[in-house]
């Protein structure tokens, strides 16, 4: 007998589509205001600034050691809720789904995602389901937004860079582009490797509440590393400084790399942040930043410097291991496709 799988009808917004949401997404995601099943959420609790996002989510295969795309739905949308300095609170998702997805598929999927905002502490109280001809789309799309309340005055930006600040990471780097990667094409590299993704905010939320002065917060996704810092550096008009030997990189991952000839600094990483403050709280938010499992390699890899001799503002110098100079620029294209 042939299992179960999404039918057109389940877009349809009659009683198919209600056993949908019903049967799955409100058992997945059950709080009391999705359970009001009302055109819109009814959002208590919120005051002052807001913060919100909102993404979409495509990444191939749609399972991969460490995650699914549900988990990095939730986790992807409140990282960048956080990375304002803001507490997440409430997520919305919308599901693009081709016909002929396996249901059991599509259970455990939403089955990750609602215990990864519940694990984060965030409630999904509205959603849309659609369904497309088999064909119109690659299995499954998720859409996310977040909103949260704001916890620091002023917010980090990527534009309040300034001269003398630390630049501080908070772990290796690469591990969920490669490991994305290697499952979709199969490749025997780096066995070991897992997605990183994970929601940063509880750590956000410590170092705004016990260090404070936090000028810029981002997480480094899609363009890696590099091109992050390039946005900063652009934001803030200033210069980057960073020195390779103290960015981490897993083993497994730098040889994965070498062997496919990519960068680990333009890899994908979806439970990382890059945190910029002045050099004389460094040592204060690494502590902070260490004391969280996701923080647990934090590291400063440089510095922020005027515009100068040593390059002109909106770039990144990467100081290399073997003691010479060179400019990361921001990735052109697509260096891996469909992995968020």
């Amino acid at each position: 007998m042939d299992e179960p799988r999404v039918l057109l009808d389940y877009g349809s917004g009659g009683k198919a589509a209600q056993r949908l949401i019903t049967d799955l997404f409100a058992r997945c995601f059950a709080n009391p205001i999705l359970a009001a099943m009302d055109d819109a959420a009814l959002l208590q609790g919120l005051s002052g600034q807001l913060a919100m996002s909102t993404d979409g989510y495509t990444v191939d295969p749609l399972e991969f050691p460490g995650g699914t795309i549900g988990t990095l739905a939730v986790h992807g949308t409140v990282n960048d809720v956080a990375m304002l300095g803001a507490r997440p609170l409430y997520l919305s998702c919308a599901f693009i789904l081709e016909e002929g997805l396996p249901m059991a598929l599509l259970e455990r999927i939403v089955e990750s995602m609602g215990e990864a905002a519940r694990s984060a502490g965030v409630h999904i109280v509205t959603g849309d389901t659609k369904v497309v001809p088999k064909g119109a789309a690659d299995k499954m799309f998720i859409v996310t937004t977040g909103l949260g309340e704001v916890l620091s005055s002023p917010t980090p930006s990527g534009s309040r860079a300034l001269p003398g600040d630390a630049i501080l990471l908070s772990g290796s780097i690469g591990d969920h582009g490669l490991t994305v990667l290697s499952r979709r094409e199969g490749l025997p590299l780096a066995a070991d490797a897992r997605s990183d993704s994970a929601a940063l905010h509880h750590m956000v939320a410590a170092l705004v509440r016990e260090v404070g002065s936090i000028h810029t917060l981002r997480d480094p996704t899609r363009g890696g590393l590099a091109t992050t810092l390039n946005e900063i550096a652009a934001q803030s008009g200033v210069l980057c400084n960073i020195q390779e030997s103290a960015i981490p990189v897993r083993p497994g991952i730098m040889a994965g790399c070498a062997v496919l000839g990519l960068d680990p600094l333009y890899l994908a990483n979806e439970g990382k942040l890059i945190c910029v403050l002045p050099k004389n709280l460094a040592d204060e938010a690494l502590a902070v930043m260490r004391s969280f499992p996701e923080g647990q390699e934090a590291v400063r890899i440089g510095s922020i410097q005027a515009p100068g001799q040593y390059g002109k503002a909106g770039q990144v110098v990467l100081h290399t291991a073997l003691g010479g100079k060179r400019l990361l620029g921001m990735l052109e294209g697509e260096q891996l496709p469909r992995i968020c």
